[in-house]
């Protein structure tokens, strides 16, 4: 407003432009005046601190040959014994900071920043993720590998296994069979995973070269760059039936089948608008979702003034589905670095 008035005050005069906008014209007059330039007060030792002259003398002795590799409590401790005091451990610590002269001493392995994978889904079996969880097992450590596949765009689980040990020969064949139910072109798929030793083993690499499917790996110590695998195992574990453990791999086989069946076809997901995965994988979300909107609007036309927000919609489907997405704030991104 004051910037207004300064620019109306041009051509009528600030009296006139004040009365117009109400705005007082000493804002004006005070907007006009340059800031007041603070003058810095020079900062006084405290009067407990050590002189130049006491930090030298405690510079001097750090720097003694026989101190060269020792911390500075062990040289309090030394000197103490001596007879000698110059300062708590603390404050040499901050002399020693002043100088520049505190580092870590230890080697320290730099990781390379690698770049976190960027993948897009604009429609079924575009993109898959996978992983491989552990299922408890009748007995302490012993446990049975649950694998599974997902497609990225419908969360739609594509195929599945229990097996009693977790190996790229295993995985492989589950990828496989699961690109020709699918139906997978050569150069259609790409298949996200983490760098577990099934992922990267030589034999399961060259299956996916075969197969003619492209590779993306998770960066190595980032837990977040699979969520939707990593999501739905979550689902998968906390459901109300889960019994928390198994007797063997066929008593899992029998409770993960009618399971799996059922978060296809009945499980309205949230990230789908409410969608059931086999809805959105087969495509016939466009039609539930013209069948959704048709009800709302029947019921605003009979009842407009229970809808305050105006016409109602049903839960939007996402034409499009990431992994770190360009321009967002990646947490992981920046613990990879």
């Amino acid at each position: 407003m004051i910037a207004a008035a300064e620019e109306l005050a041009g051509t009528t005069g600030v009296e006139p432009a004040c009365r117009a906008l109400g705005v007082p014209r000493s804002s004006l007059y005070r907007s006009r005046r340059p800031p007041p330039e603070r003058k810095s007060r020079p900062q006084r030792p405290h009067h407990r601190a050590l002189s130049p002259l006491e930090k030298q003398r405690v510079l001097a002795h750090l720097h003694e040959e026989r101190f060269m590799d020792q911390a500075p409590a062990s040289i309090y401790a030394t000197l103490l014994e001596e007879g000698t005091y110059l300062c708590s451990i603390r404050t040499m610590y901050r002399i020693l900071e002043e100088q520049k002269e505190v580092r870590e001493r230890r080697a320290q392995r730099r990781h390379p920043r690698r770049e976190p994978p960027r993948l897009v889904a604009t429609a079924p079996n575009q993109v898959w993720t996978w992983d491989i969880t552990k299922l408890a097992g009748p007995r302490k450590w012993t446990t049975f590998p649950l694998y599974v596949i997902l497609d990225m765009f419908s969360r739609y689980v594509v195929a599945w296994m229990v097996a009693e040990r977790e190996t790229a020969k295993l995985a492989g064949r589950l990828v496989r069979e699961a690109c020709k139910k699918e139906g997978i072109a050569k150069e259609q798929l790409t298949l996200h995973q983490d760098r577990g030793a099934p992922m990267t083993a030589k034999t399961f690499s060259q299956l996916l070269v075969d197969l003619d499917v492209l590779a993306s790996y998770s960066r190595p110590r980032v837990s977040d760059d699979n969520p939707y695998s990593e999501s739905h195992f979550k689902t998968v574990k906390y459901a109300p039936a889960y019994p928390g453990h198994f007797d063997d791999v066929e008593n899992a086989r029998a409770y993960f089948g009618p399971f799996f069946n059922r978060y296809n076809a009945e499980h309205r997901h949230s990230g789908l608008g409410l969608m059931t995965p086999e809805a959105v994988h087969t495509g016939r979300a466009g039609a539930l979702q013209k069948k959704r909107q048709a009800v709302l609007a029947a019921a605003h036309e009979r009842h407009p003034e229970r809808f305050v927000r105006g016409r109602p919609s049903p839960p939007a489907i996402p034409e499009e589905v990431w992994i770190n997405q360009p321009g967002k704030t990646i947490e992981a991104e920046a613990t990879a670095q």
